[in-house]
């Protein structure tokens, strides 16, 4: 296998980047690495956030066990659902996420029901939570995005953009190819190469950005809750474009339509509208008040 990856018109070409370090007999996979520093990033400026806002930073520390384990499982899943195929005849390779295999989503989807339940069971405002656990959430995804780029998997289709990048086709999964990353493949050094959108890159640029955006929104937020919803709203919007240029989708089952990018535009709407309602009713109570007092 070749392990070349480039950048090459920001000049960058790197030689040898591998998947994995070895400590003795024992390979850790970088992309496991990864996952556990964006775990431990999310964790420290949630913590922080709790902090900023006057919060008990112990009650994120406290969740974020459950939290972290109920997404890593909620991620698998939700890849495994819409790659059965690929997993239906060898079960036990369901356990086996150290080559990838997690999809965002149902991280996300399992970390909103873990939170949930905690603070029901501990009679915490669900909205105040949400609010601050999702700075973390934001910060770990930016960061375990650069997983996928030692995995060599999460990219786009054919371009020629100043952030493209030149992956060896032996590095890359077979089911990734496409025939038009094929037909513009190019030949180097007695190397293939594919080069394509770097879309674990501009997911993760979009993400940092959206953090920046929510730490500044959670000193105007108008409600417990409404920083969650601006992120539904903001990575919804990320996730739609970049999902559409992606080479690796998962699809509804039966259909072409893939799954991340509706439930990305399913959320953006519910979110919207539910913000969209709250500050329609929050106007009439006002207008309501000042009827009474006159």
């Amino acid at each position: 296998m070749d392990y070349n990856i480039n950048f090459p018109h920001l000049h960058i070409f790197m030689d040898h980047v591998g998947k994995n370090i070895m400590i003795g007999n024992f390979s850790i996979a970088y992309y496991g690495i990864i996952i556990t520093l964006g775990m431990f990033a999310g964790i420290s400026i949630a913590a922080w956030m709790a902090r900023r806002t006057g919060q008990d930073e112990d009650t994120y520390y406290d969740m974020a066990f459950a939290a972290i384990i109920c997404s890593v499982i909620g991620a698998r899943v939700y890849y495994v659902i819409f790659r059965w195929d690929q997993y239906r005849d060898d079960l036990l390779s369901i356990l086996n996420i150290r080559q990838g295999g997690l999809a965002i989503y149902g991280a996300v989807i399992a970390a909103i029901i873990t939170v949930f339940i905690y603070t029901k069971v501990k009679k915490l405002s669900f909205g105040l939570i949400s609010d601050t656990a999702v700075i973390g959430l934001v910060l770990g995804q930016a960061i375990g995005r650069w997983g996928n780029f030692f995995n060599r998997e999460v990219f786009g289709g054919y371009t020629d953009n100043f952030l493209a990048m030149q992956l060896p086709i032996s590095a890359v999964r077979e089911s990734d190819l496409t025939e038009e990353l094929l037909e513009n493949e190019i030949f180097a050094d007695g190397v293939r190469y594919i080069q394509v959108h770097p879309t674990f890159l501009y997911e993760s640029l979009w993400n940092l950005a959206l953090l920046f955006f929510l730490i500044r929104y959670t000193d105007h937020k108008k409600f417990d809750g409404e920083v969650l919803l601006m992120y539904l709203i903001g990575y919804g919007i990320g996730r739609f474009w970049i999902e559409a240029i992606r080479t690796d989708q998962l699809y509804i089952p039966g259909t072409a339509c893939p799954v991340s990018m509706v439930l990305a535009a399913f959320l953006v709407v519910l979110a919207t509208g539910w913000i969209v309602v709250w500050h329609v009713k929050s106007r009439r109570a006002g207008g309501s008040s000042q009827e009474e007092r006159g």
